[in-house]
């Protein structure tokens, strides 16, 4: 049976009128949010640690903003828009310390509250409003008059009003304009971790090192396998998000179309669903997010050491020379990136 698709009827703004909602973290989904129900008609405050650098930025964009634990007093909704590492120390510190009865809490990822790093009190609704794509899209989608397919879920629901908050916010950013989606906590978190791991990122970019290894080792110029294993990914990731996989194969040549169909699962084999099955069963016990939450409480060590290593991959410097030959492409350094919160 088909999940039933909450639109804009199905929502109504009103149900924030009055209410104080507070935008905890101005980065990636925190200031698309807050943006967009600012200018959805919505009172939107924003609350940062002393000395983020996003305060400038915030009352550039002409929010109030206050320190984390008085956003949380002033505000009747709080989204916690903070990385999930980051969560559980400030919802400790600042957020728990201000919950009265009556409040909800608001999340766009059920990490903490699924694994138990976060655990609100029973008095204060929970629920999550996650959009499907980063901040910068919600937020141009919302000014070009559309808006991203959201899911909402609820988590607790003392006030018997959580549903009609949820796709109230997801209405202020423009989610219920493309469509919403209800999930719970539970589903969201194990379903984005196991994406995250075995396909979207972790099989993605795997499956790209292992091809351009192959092709190097064989004798093969790096920038051609550079092309054929990376390069090319973004053309036939694109049919597909456009049309399926289907679409896709309709789209390219019967010789590609045989190699998908007679050879792409042979690489892609029973073996390596197996191991994901046993990725996902990591998601579902705990396993994963406890080593998770030991790795960022020992100080990133593993997780620093293993990046550093992917980025001395010889495809990255051969990758950078080739791009710097393509005028069209929007060049990103990841040198000191970190998102704001």
């Amino acid at each position: 049976m088909a999940a039933k698709v909450y639109t804009d009827k199905d929502a109504d703004l009103r149900v924030l009128k009055g209410k104080t909602l507070a935008v905890l973290g101005f980065g990636s989904q925190g200031h698309a949010h807050a943006l967009n129900l600012k200018e959805s008609g919505c009172k939107v405050i924003v609350g940062l640690y002393k000395g983020s650098k996003s305060r400038k930025v915030a009352r550039q964009h002409g929010f109030k903003v206050y320190d984390t634990d008085e956003a949380v007093r002033q505000a009747d909704v709080i989204m916690v828009a903070l990385p999930d590492t980051k969560q559980a120390a400030c919802y400790k510190k600042d957020i728990e310390p201000n919950l009265v009865k009556g409040k909800a809490l608001l999340f766009s990822h059920g990490f903490s509250i699924h694994f138990g790093t976060v655990v609100p009190p029973k008095n204060v609704d929970v629920i999550m409003v996650a959009p499907k794509g980063p901040g910068h899209i919600v937020r141009r989608q919302y000014v070009e008059g559309k808006g991203v397919p959201s899911l909402i879920a609820i988590y607790q629901n003392p006030s018997r009003k959580a549903k009609k908050v949820a796709l109230a916010w997801a209405k202020g950013i423009g989610g219920t304009r493309a469509g919403v989606i209800q999930t719970t906590f539970k589903e969201e978190t194990e379903t984005d971790l196991f994406g995250e791991q075995t396909v979207l990122c972790g099989g993605a970019s795997a499956l790209v090192q292992a091809g351009y290894e192959t092709l190097v080792e064989a004798g093969y110029q790096p920038e051609m396998a550079y092309f054929e294993c990376l390069h090319e990914l973004k053309l036939i990731v694109d049919l597909m998000n456009e049309a399926g996989i289907s679409g896709m194969r309709f789209s390219i040549s019967e010789t590609a179309k045989w190699g998908d169909v007679s050879v792409g699962p042979k690489i892609i084999d029973r073996s390596v669903k197996k191991r994901m099955k046993a990725a996902l069963k990591d998601v579902q016990n705990g396993k994963f997010a406890k080593g998770w939450v030991k790795e960022y409480e020992g100080g990133y060590k593993r997780y620093q050491k293993l990046l550093k290593q992917g980025e001395k991959h010889p495809i990255e410097k051969v990758g950078a020379r080739l791009r710097s030959m393509m005028p069209w492409m929007r060049k990103r350094s990841v040198k000191g990136a970190q998102a704001a919160y």
